[in-house]
Parts: structure tokens; C-alpha cells; sequence
């Protein structure tokens, strides 16, 4: 018989099938087990150098605890030994907000210790930045040893108010005291930020700093941020006029500093000698405000990014034109990606809560002004820090000056079209705000 001839019989092809089968999973199995042990073997390693090298082994899938008291802060600073404490009606009544709104957005790497500090070294000159270069080089390490033996200021100190002569101010100081008091009391009291040291650059990423004066400004976004960018520009001689800067020079022209451009030492000076001040809005009325100014308007990048994700995940049946151009978002749409968790896109600094932007229970502002009172507190800001008399804070509307500005009334249309339970999960979202600063609970 030919050898093409020969034909195996059913029961040979099935032991053959078999015994290849078998011999497959087993080295599967094998290679399995193999692989497993190299990875724990490189795991552990990691773990040995971070122990001897002063890391302990980070619990990635573990909350991380956002309460601290001013007296646990100092510990933590000096000690590098944090012990944490949360109020027990805080934890039974909003335990994954408080959690999830305030973990630490970055971990301290090898790799990237900062946002923004590459930026800021390409910008910067001279012998400073080759020593923050050496010590990028250096690793994490010495990042975290140099900051950790600092000392951050946990209490707000007086104001300097011998520049303010007019007796017209006296309201506007009582009621500033009784601010910068509540505030106080509330970080003592369920405040704080843990882990600081691993992300002290992006901690001081929204403050912008004016030397000449000594101040540095926390930027809330549809908080008043563009008339006091202007203000920062006259102040250090950049311009004579806030009324004769655009909007694409104050948010484009990249003419004011950062505090996350210093180095360690320099950010850490300005924090305790400078005058800080931050001016916050009402939620409700800060986010309905976002969305009128990025979505109700032409926008060459709000609409292709945010708007034709927002579309393509919550808008069922959605046109073709809605889904290439990303325009005509609804109010509700856009509160279904604020609130979903698995969001297509990012968050933005336009709707972002001011706990995360600002940082108030690790920042000491000296200065709390409110979008509601913002010209009269500005104002009082300006005499207190010694700027010249005729300077006075612009009461012109940045962009879109034709359109009704955004005011309790107009946000109780737009709140019309969303559920109680939707209108009750954005009081949620912004609970801390409301919190911290001291806002009325909104009519639900």
C-alpha cells in the first residue's frame, strides 16, 4: 500500500487529538505558573526598594482618606507618619463623596513628580533651573525629603490692614473675618488633604502669582477669573488699563506666572509670605454658568471634545450632524456625563469643584471673596494689598455680553429639566463647596 494511501481509523485521530490536547494545557499551565512567579518575584523586589528607600508600598485600590486635623497635619508634615480621623456623622452620611472627591489626584513617581514642572523648566532660566534639573534627576526621593522637612503653615494669620483707611470697609472686613473663620473651623473640623507632598505641584497649578505685590490668586474659573487676571496684569506693569486687555491675552498671552513654575523652596516661600486669595461662586450657579459660556455658544474646542462625546454617549438616535460637529448639547445631557462615572472625556476646570482646583483645607487663603459680592470684596483686596487708588476692579462681562448674566432665576429654568433625584446628585457632587464656603443648601 502507497503511504497516500493509508487512512487512520476514527479511534487513532481521536487518541491523537487527545494526547496533543493534553500536552497543550499542560504547558499552558506551566507557562502560566512560570510567568506568575516572575511577576511576583519583580513585585516584591519593587516592594524591598521602596521600603529601604523610604516608600511605603502604595495600596492602589484602596480609598484614600481625605480627613485630617490641623493638629494630625503638622504630624503628618513632620513625621511622615499620617493618622487619619473622620467625623462619624461625616462617614454615615457621605462617605464615598468625601472620598471620592477629594483623592489625591496624582502619585508621586520616579517618573513624574509634578504637572507642570516640565513646562516650568523649559520656561525657566538661570541657576535655579539647573538645580531643579539635578534634582529631577535625583529622583522622587529628594522631592519628598526636601518638603516633608518644611513646615506648612495649618493657621491663617491676621491681616495686614494698615493700607486700608477708609472706614467705608468696615462691613466688608466683618464679614471677610467671619469667612476666613467658617472656613477655618470647617478644615479643622472634617477638613484636610492627605498625601500632600505627593502632588505639591499640582496643589498650587491654578494659582497665579503677582511678586510685585506679594499675592497670589487661586483661579476658580467663572468665578471672576478673567477681570482678575487683569487686574494681576496692571498690578505688575503689564498693561495700564484692565479695560484694555482682551479675553485672548488674559487666558492665551501667557504674560502671568505660575506658583507650580517655582522651585521648591520658591513656592514654599510665597505660600507663607504672600497674601492668597481665592473668590468662589454657588455651585449651581457656577455650573449653569460653564454651560451657557462652552456650550450655547460656538466653540472651536468645547464642542468637537466635550460636545460630540457628550452626544455620541447620552443623546439616543443622535443626527449625523449633532455627532460630527458636537454642537446643540442639552442641559441634560451634560449633567449626565458631570455625574457619570466613567465619563468619555475628562473634567474641566470650568466645572471642576473649588476643593479640587484650590485646595482650601491645605491652602490658607487669607482672602475669601464671592462672585455675589465680588466688586465690593475686590475692592477692599485692593486697598488691603497696597494698589494704586484709581485701580478699581472691572464690572464688564467678559464674553458674551448681550446674554443675561447667570443669576439664581436663570438657574431654576435650566434645573426645570432635570429629575429631583438628578438635581439632588449635583448638590452631591459640589457638597464640599457648599460646605466650605458657606452657601445655602439649593431648593431641591
Amino acid at each position: 500500500m502507497q503511504p497516500f494511501e493509508m487512512v487512520m481509523n476514527p479511534k487513532q485521530v481521536f487518541l491523537s487529538v487527545l494526547i496533543f490536547g493534553v500536552a497543550g494545557l499542560l504547558l499552558f499551565m506551566y507557562l502560566q505558573v512560570w510567568i506568575e512567579e516572575q511577576h511576583t518575584g519583580r513585585v516584591e523586589k519593587r516592594r524591598e526598594q521602596k521600603v529601604t528607600s523610604g516608600w511605603g508600598p502604595m495600596k492602589y485600590l484602596q480609598p484614600v482618606p481625605r480627613i485630617m486635623s490641623t493638629e494630625k497635619t503638622q504630624e503628618h508634615i513632620t513625621n511622615q507618619n499620617p493618622k487619619f480621623h473622620m467625623p462619624e456623622d461625616v462617614r454615615e452620611k457621605k462617605e464615598n463623596l468625601l472620598l471620592n472627591s477629594e483623592r489625591s489626584t496624582r502619585v508621586l513617581t520616579k517618573t513624574s513628580y509634578s504637572q507642570g514642572g516640565d513646562q516650568a523648566l523649559s520656561k525657566s532660566t538661570g541657576s535655579p533651573t539647573e538645580k531643579w534639573r539635578i534634582e529631577k534627576h535625583q529622583g522622587a526621593k529628594t522631592v519628598f525629603n526636601k518638603f516633608s522637612n518644611m513646615h506648612w503653615p495649618v493657621d491663617i494669620h491676621p491681616l495686614n490692614k494698615s493700607l486700608v483707611k477708609d472706614n467705608k470697609w468696615k462691613k466688608t472686613d466683618e464679614i471677610q473675618e467671619k469667612r476666613r473663620s467658617f472656613l477655618q473651623e470647617f478644615c479643622k473640623k472634617y477638613g484636610g488633604v492627605s498625601h500632600y507632598q505627593s502632588h505639591l505641584f499640582h496643589t498650587v497649578s491654578r494659582i497665579y502669582v503677582e511678586d510685585k505685590h506679594k499675592i497670589l490668586y487661586c483661579e476658580v474659573p467663572k468665578a471672576g477669573c478673567s477681570n482678575w487676571k487683569r487686574i494681576l496684569m496692571v498690578l505688575n506693569g503689564l498693561a495700564s488699563s484692565a479695560y484694555n486687555i482682551s479675553h485672548d491675552a488674559v487666558h492665551y498671552g501667557k504674560h502671568l506666572k505660575k506658583l507650580d513654575s517655582f522651585d521648591l523652596k520658591g513656592i514654599y516661600t510665597r505660600l507663607n509670605t504672600y497674601t492668597k486669595a481665592v473668590f468662589v461662586r454657588d455651585p449651581m450657579e457656577r455650573l449653569v454658568s460653564a454651560f451657557r459660556d462652552k456650550f450655547e455658544h460656538p466653540n472651536s474646542y468645547y464642542h468637537p471634545v466635550f460636545g460630540k462625546a457628550i452626544i455620541k454617549k447620552y443623546r439616543p438616535n443622535a443626527c449625523e450632524e449633532a455627532l460630527i460637529n458636537g454642537s446643540g448639547v442639552r442641559f441634560k445631557e451634560f449633567i449626565h456625563y458631570l455625574l457619570d462615572s466613567h465619563r468619555p472625556v475628562g473634567m474641566d476646570i470650568h466645572w471642576e469643584k473649588v476643593s479640587k482646583l484650590c485646595y482650601p483645607c491645605l491652602i490658607n487663603y487669607d482672602f475669601v471673596g464671592k462672585f455675589e459680592t465680588l466688586e465690593e470684596d475686590a475692592n477692599y483686596f485692593l486697598q488691603m494689598i497696597g494698589a494704586p487708588k484709581e485701580l478699581k476692579f472691572p464690572n464688564f462681562k467678559d464674553r458674551h455680553s448681550s446674554d443675561e448674566r447667570t443669576n439664581a432665576q436663570v438657574v431654576r429654568q435650566y434645573l426645570k429639566d432635570l429629575t429631583r433625584t438628578e438635581r439632588q446628585l449635583i448638590y452631591d457632587f459640589y457638597y464640599l463647596d457648599y460646605l466650605m464656603f458657606n452657601y445655602t443648601t439649593p431648593f431641591l
